[in-house]
């Protein structure tokens, strides 16, 4: 895409201002429609050293009112995002709707500068891009407008920058040893940039390879875009809240190995186990499990257990009996309710990639990303697309997780509808289990018949090779309990013998 570029573009003075006149107030007014049209915007700038990133950024905000952007320096990571995904720290950056988040630099420095100087072969390199892809895709399929700058200018261009910094004491502290580094290997980072360009200029946010040599001309094109684009997705917002087409039917979990899951009507429920077993493999299970996660810790290795199952089907007895065996200090129980307000008005994922733990640590989630494809599915709290293409995303998120080398293990505890009335009996008729019954437990049993395929697909579209799902009978608490701890145990030793 590079050579591409007109690095010989000019705009005279007399030229710019006549093009601000129309520019500057058109910019200045889209703050306004993109807060009610709760549009969330993201505008990104890479490019060469000295080619012109921090002074194009000040140029393009002055234009905005200051309540309706932030900005993000992005910068190396740090020790604590270096202990999380790749794209932790990136995710925990997107703006709420209806706002602009402008960013010096972003989540294409590992695919570029520091692939070099990191050493990443092409493998990771290519991997690295590809999550960025999947990142950008699924934020853009959430009504995201991600617009992407690149600013070229030419290796005899930044040199000569380079050294106008340097002869001044108020700019030379800019210009480093790296940079000069980077100038003498321009042909092999021109050569980075060029293959991440051409690999993640996507229809859902293509790049716009603007010419720096000019600062004119750079202005204007990236007010131009900046103010067309906005506008266009404005309008693509507002005829589609008139437009109602057909919802499709079609559910495209992603291309991954799939591990066969049995229909949950088809799931045995008949194993029991007694007091005196059930203390013994208890106490075996947990002993175990407290000296792997010391373990875990050592070698850095992260763990998510994933907790869904049917009303008063045992998460939080099974919850306790694993929390109970690990260090408090590296173990965090993470209770998922309704979304907040902060929350529904970013991307879905966006707090669970909140949640996550560091590497050496376990996070519990009792209830998780699923409710996408569960309850918001079958109350009808988001459209059919968005359900629809949750597994995918899901998928896509669990794959990240242990490409970062974190174990993944899902639960779905099963039970049948005469032992959840049962257990809501039990907890309405007992004073100290009161607080367990709600109201909504029994307007979800009353919608059991509608749950059940829900969960069905679920598990058809979400049990892949790395991320299986396992069915725990819980019909017997004490049962239930001991095949978790298991399944945790042998999991996290698996893991371990690969390291």
């Amino acid at each position: 895409m590079l050579e591409k570029t007109d690095l010989k573009k000019m705009t005279s003075k007399e030229e710019m201002k006549q093009q601000l006149k129309e520019l500057k107030p058109a910019l200045a007014a889209l703050p306004q429609p993109v807060k009610q049209q709760k549009l969330p915007v993201i505008i990104l700038f890479e490019g060469w050293g000295a080619a012109g990133k921090g002074s194009m950024i000040s140029n393009l905000i002055v234009n905005f009112d200051p309540r309706g952007y932030q900005v993000h320096s992005i910068v190396a990571p740090n020790d604590q995002e270096k202990r999380e995904p790749a794209m932790w720290r990136h995710w925990l950056n997107i703006p709420e709707q209806g706002v602009m988040s402008v960013l010096d630099r972003s989540w294409y420095q590992d695919a570029s500068v520091s692939r070099l100087e990191r050493g990443l072969d092409d493998e990771a390199a290519l991997r690295r891009m590809d999550d960025i892809n999947i990142f950008e895709r699924q934020l853009t399929d959430d009504g995201y407008l991600i617009l992407k700058f690149f600013l070229h200018i030419s290796q005899i261009e930044q040199k000569e920058r380079f050294e106008r910094l340097s002869k001044s004491k108020s700019t030379a502290w800019r210009v480093t040893e790296t940079d000069w580094k980077r100038n003498r290997h321009y042909d092999k980072l021109y050569r980075a940039f060029d293959e991440m360009l051409d690999y993640t200029n996507n229809d859902c946010a293509p790049w716009h390879v603007v010419s720096g040599m000019d600062k004119n001309s750079a202005t204007l094109e990236v007010y131009r875009t900046v103010l067309d684009s906005i506008r266009a997705a404005l309008k693509a917002r507002a005829e589609k809240k008139e437009t109602k087409e057909p919802h499709s039917s079609v559910i495209l979990p992603g291309n991954f190995n799939f591990v066969q899951m049995p229909k949950l009507a088809d799931v045995p429920l008949d194993q029991t186990m007694s007091d005196e077993k059930y203390k013994k493999q208890l106490d075996k299970l947990q002993t175990r499990l407290s000296e792997l996660h010391g373990k875990l810790y050592s070698k850095k290795v992260p763990v998510i257990i994933a907790y869904e199952g049917w009303d008063a089907a045992g998460k939080g007895g099974t919850i306790c009996r694993v929390s109970e065996a690990l260090d408090p200090r590296g173990c965090e129980v993470v209770p998922v309710a309704a979304p907040s307000r902060e929350e529904l008005a970013r991307h879905y994922l966006w707090r669970f990639w909140r949640k996550l733990p560091k590497d050496g640590h376990v996070a519990i989630f009792d209830r998780t990303w699923y409710g996408r494809v569960m309850v918001e599915r079958v109350e009808g709290f988001c459209s059919p697309e968005d359900w629809q293409r949750a597994y995918r995303e899901i998928n896509e998120f669990e794959r990240q997780l242990t490409d970062w080398g974190a174990v993944v293990i899902k639960f779905w505890l099963q039970i049948d509808k005469e032992e959840q009335l049962k257990r809501f009996t039990d907890r309405q008729n007992t004073p100290a289990k009161q607080w367990k019954i709600t109201a909504e437990d029994w307007r979800n049993r009353d919608k059991w018949d509608l749950y059940e395929p829900a969960i069905n697909d679920m598990l058809a579209y979400t049990s892949t090779d790395y991320a299986p799902w396992h069915i725990i009978e819980s019909q017997n608490k004490k049962y239930g309990r001991i095949q978790a701890l298991k399944i945790i145990t042998d999991a996290i030793e698996n893991k371990l013998k690969q390291i």
